[in-house]
C-alpha cells in the first residue's frame, strides 16, 4: 500500500496593524524626541480615539475579535498613552498589552530636544553628512537606520499573532525596509502620519487614514 503525505497548507503571514503615537508637544514645536518624552497634545489624544475606529473598522472586516489580537507598544510614553486611549475606545481594559523595548523609537542621542533649525545653525556639516547616506547615518551619540533595524529584525521575525502595534515614525521606516516594501534609503524619508493605521501584510503595506 502505498501512502501518500498529506499536503499541508502554509499559514499565512500574521496581519499587522501600525500605528504612530498621537501628535506630542515637542512634535508640535518641531524638536526631536528619541528616546525623550513629551505629553500628548489634545490633537494627538484625538488622533489616537481616531485610529481606534478605524482599526475597528479593519478589524471586523477581518471577521475577528477586538480581543483576539496581540497588542503591543513601545515601552516610550507616548505610545503606552495612545495604546492606552485606543483601548478604552475600543472598549478594551487600558492595561492589557505588553511593552517592548526593541520598538522604541530611533535614538537621536545628543540632538534630542533640538529643533532642526537650531541643528543646521550648530552642526551643518554633521547634517550634511546625513544627507549623503541617511540609512546609515548616525547622529552624535544616537542610531542609524541600520542599528534600528538590527533592533527591530528579531521582533519582525518572532511575529506570529496578527497585532496592533503601537511605536514611532521612525520604527515604522525601519520596518517598511526590513519588509522590502522600499530601499532602506526611501524608506527613511517615509511620512508616517499621526491618526493613520498602517495594515502591513506579505504583499505590502496599505495606508487607512
Amino acid at each position: 500500500m502505498t501512502v501518500q503525505a498529506a499536503s499541508v497548507r502554509p499559514m499565512p503571514d500574521p496581519l499587522l496593524f501600525y500605528v504612530r503615537h498621537g501628535e506630542t508637544e515637542w512634535n508640535r514645536e518641531g524638536r526631536l524626541q528619541g528616546w525623550h518624552d513629551s505629553d500628548l497634545t489634545g490633537l494627538g489624544r484625538a488622533q489616537a480615539e481616531h485610529s481606534a475606529e478605524i482599526l475597528r473598522d479593519l478589524i471586523v472586516r477581518e471577521g475577528r475579535a477586538l480581543d483576539d489580537l496581540d497588542y503591543v507598544a513601545s515601552p516610550l510614553g507616548r505610545a503606552r498613552a495612545t495604546m492606552e486611549r485606543i483601548r478604552a475606545a475600543l472598549g478594551l481594559a487600558t492595561d492589557r498589552y505588553r511593552t517592548d523595548a526593541r520598538l522604541a523609537e530611533l535614538s537621536f542621542g545628543r540632538w534630542e530636544g533640538f529643533a532642526y533649525p537650531q541643528l543646521l545653525a550648530r552642526e551643518r556639516d554633521v547634517l550634511a553628512q546625513r544627507e549623503r547616506d541617511r540609512w546609515h547615518f548616525t547622529p552624535p551619540g544616537g542610531e542609524s537606520y541600520a542599528d534600528l533595524s538590527a533592533r527591530l529584525e528579531p521582533w519582525n521575525a518572532a511575529l506570529t499573532r496578527d497585532s496592533v502595534v503601537v511605536a514611532h515614525g521612525g520604527t515604522a521606516r525601519a520596518l517598511i525596509a526590513l519588509r522590502g516594501i522600499t530601499t532602506p534609503e526611501k524608506a527613511t524619508a517615509a511620512d508616517i502620519e499621526h491618526g493613520v493605521v498602517y495594515q502591513f501584510t506579505a504583499q505590502g503595506m496599505t495606508r487607512y487614514a
